[in-house]
């Protein structure tokens, strides 16, 4: 386990990843697949963000959430979504670019 997941199980006093819901497992075990890397790439980023948006997406869905903690939830997601077009803004440029020359080539 990497030592600031550890600091935190042991500040929070969770003795292990067993004592973990589902979701809050899956959290841990991307965070731990993140921080195993020297350095992290843009899919790596894209992979976190996209988990995030799912998350949250995941809760709008659940009826059993209050509204009120829904609502807490849209900045985070706005973030999010905000990160996740800027990763992929330079990708969608070439493609728009990529359309405008090959309209060059129809005429």
């Amino acid at each position: 386990m990497n030592h600031i997941l550890e600091k935190i199980f042991k500040k929070r006093g969770i003795e292990s990843v067993d004592k973990l819901s589902r979701e809050e497992r899956e959290t841990f075990q991307m965070y731990e697949h993140i921080l195993a890397k020297k350095e992290m790439t843009l899919a790596d980023m894209r992979e976190f963000i996209g988990a995030r948006i799912q998350q949250i997406e995941s809760k709008w869905q659940d009826t059993n959430v209050e509204q009120s903690k829904k609502a807490e939830l849209i900045p985070y997601h706005a973030v999010y979504k905000m990160l996740f077009q800027a990763i992929d803004a330079p990708q969608l440029e070439r493609q728009a670019l990529e359309k405008a020359l090959l309209a060059q080539l129809e005429l």
